[in-house]
């Protein structure tokens, strides 16, 4: 009888800890640098999600490897429910890009709860000669390979607008990539590169110091926070919708329980007036959806995304 009731006792231990969840602060890894949209939105909804679990929520932007290095320190941590990684296409494009993936990335991580869409903007430095996005189409015709482009990072979603923008068109540029939207912007702004394809966020100090100027974005309705700035798809390519996101992972083997809770408590913040002020001034499009919702969006674009990979010849070298 004392054997049974320890087992049983021991077998409880799990639930009883779930139960408490959280009753310490938690980490969200996030795969970008300060200053970028994936931070912003995970510093904006980890502060919300502080005063909604009751707990403080530690940032920590751990970049390089194209997010292995976050992906890797995540998988490296307990699977207790207080580690979480903030990611993005890398979870799609890795795989194909990659000749030994360090992960399966399917098995490996649990979509919890997709963050936000970040729709993206093409946009030159203040001097260049096109002023509209058809001058600019012209002039990159006129000028082939004469033309930088600077994205966060290589085979990140804006790498990949950029790639689908010039196979679609017909024209090439030369690709610069940078770890964060924010070393994008900083570089526009001093002139070193000609153009960006960067998130509405990142763009926003070389915009607002008059060193950078919006030419079209890549979402397929105009952004609310942007009302005069065009489309690409209503301007030069019809259809045209490569939007950068976000959203919060799990390492496998943390508890289904756990995952759950998060996703709500994300779900929960990302519908936060508060949260939704901050992140629609930086033209985010706040989701906070299901695991299960997260996990089939992800499944739907896969696909879509391993082909401009293939189309493009996109590669990590």
């Amino acid at each position: 009888m004392f054997r049974r009731t320890l087992l049983g006792a021991t077998l409880a231990l799990p639930a009883l800890a779930q139960e408490a969840w959280p009753n310490r602060s938690l980490r969200l890894i996030v795969a970008f640098a300060a200053g970028g949209a994936a931070d912003t939105a995970a510093r904006t909804v980890g502060q919300k999600l502080g005063d909604i679990l009751g707990q403080s929520v530690v940032i920590e932007n751990r970049t390089g490897g194209n997010a292995v290095v976050a992906q890797g320190a995540t998988m490296q941590a307990p699977k207790d429910g207080y580690t979480f990684l903030v990611d993005a296409a890398n979870q799609l494009t890795n795989t194909p890009l990659m000749k030994e993936p360090p992960f399966d990335y399917r098995r490996d991580f649990v979509p919890v709860s997709q963050l936000c869409d970040f729709p993206q903007v093409i946009a030159v430095k203040q001097d260049f000669p096109a002023q509209t996005i058809q001058e600019f189409v012209a002039y990159l015709r006129a000028n082939p390979g004469r033309v930088s482009y600077g994205t966060p990072p290589t085979a990140g979603m804006a790498h990949l607008a950029g790639e689908e923008f010039q196979r679609r068109l017909g024209v090439r540029m030369v690709h610069t990539p940078y770890r964060g939207g924010a070393d994008a912007a900083r570089d526009i702004t001093a002139g070193v590169i000609d153009s960006v394809l960067i998130t509405t966020n990142s763009i926003r100090p070389p915009v607002q110091a008059g060193k950078a100027r919006i030419l079209a974005v890549t979402s397929a309705r105009r952004v609310p926070t942007l009302p005069n700035i065009p489309t690409l798809a209503e301007t030069v390519l019809p259809g045209y919708e490569m939007n950068d996101w976000n959203g919060v992972f799990a390492a496998n083997g943390v508890p289904t329980e756990i995952i759950q809770r998060m996703a709500a408590a994300v779900g929960r913040a990302c519908q936060e007036a508060s949260v939704r002020e901050r992140m629609d001034a930086a033209g985010a499009i706040m989701v906070g959806s299901t695991p299960e919702a997260f996990a089939t969006w992800l499944e739907r674009q896969r696909a879509p995304v391993e082909e401009v990979i293939r189309a493009a010849g996109i590669t990590l070298g």
